[in-house]
């Protein structure tokens, strides 16, 4: 930070209850955002992953569809096998040959037997995956309906926010420079330790604007003449005269 002119304590506490004020206004519009900007980034991630979610089902889905257009090709091949088969029977010459066939013929059902049990289980899959994949759909497009509105809602915001959120930076910065760097740097401890952001506060009805302790009448005849920097006792903001 570059050097600052020499001011006196009041001038030093004026300073940093100016500060404190513009970057209450700063906070007010954080706080007119709300949590917007990160629901939005949290809908976005959703998204994302239920898009993930659905590419992958959808991948499984067209594995369980190639399944059992597999096994019905397997039991067509097998029907044709059988239909062969006994057709053989009737010209063969011997027992042998008759119960070779047979055994084909036994192996070829028991084929069809297993291939349409594995068809029955991949089909109560198929639609549990399709109805998972229908459900992801109705969430996704929610999701998105979701993160449009607060799309919608921040922009909003942030246009009528703005100009006078960049005006305030700026005059936060123009205050920042008239302050030392060790009050600067005080001044941040205080604020990033409250959620208000507030680290200077005035005392109002003679309590801490902070804290809301009472500030004895001595500390106030101190604050007053602003000779000194006093903090609060109890929550440790820096106090200063509700004129000042």
């Amino acid at each position: 930070m570059a050097a600052v002119k020499e001011m006196s304590v009041k001038e030093s506490l004026q300073a940093l209850w100016k500060l404190q004020k513009i970057h209450s206004k700063i906070d007010d519009i954080t706080i007119l955002k709300g949590e917007l900007p990160m629901e939005v980034s949290d809908l976005e991630d959703e998204i994302v992953g239920l898009e993930t979610r659905m590419h992958k089902l959808e991948a499984e889905l067209k594995e369980i569809e190639t399944d059992i257009s597999g096994r019905k090709t397997t039991i067509a091949n097998a029907k044709t096998q059988i239909k062969k088969y006994e057709t053989q029977q009737n010209a063969v010459k011997n027992s042998r040959e008759f119960d070779a066939l047979t055994k084909e013929i036994e192996l070829n059902k028991l084929d069809i037997e297993l291939c349409e049990k594995k068809m029955k289980e991949a089909g109560f899959l198929k639609d549990a995956k399709a109805k998972a994949i229908e459900d992801a759909k109705e969430v996704f497009e929610n999701k998105k309906k979701d993160l449009k509105k607060k799309k919608e809602e921040l922009e909003r915001i942030i246009e009528e926010t703005e100009k006078e959120e960049a005006d305030f930076a700026k005059k936060a910065d123009k205050a920042e420079k008239e302050i030392e760097e060790r009050l600067m740097g005080a001044y941040y401890r205080i604020r990033s330790s409250y959620r208000n952001g507030l680290a200077v506060v005035a005392v109002s009805r003679n309590s801490c604007g902070g804290c809301y302790a009472v500030v004895p009448p001595q500390r106030q005849a101190e604050i007053k003449q602003a000779k000194k920097i006093i903090i609060c006792e109890h929550c440790g903001r820096i106090l200063v005269d509700e004129a000042a």
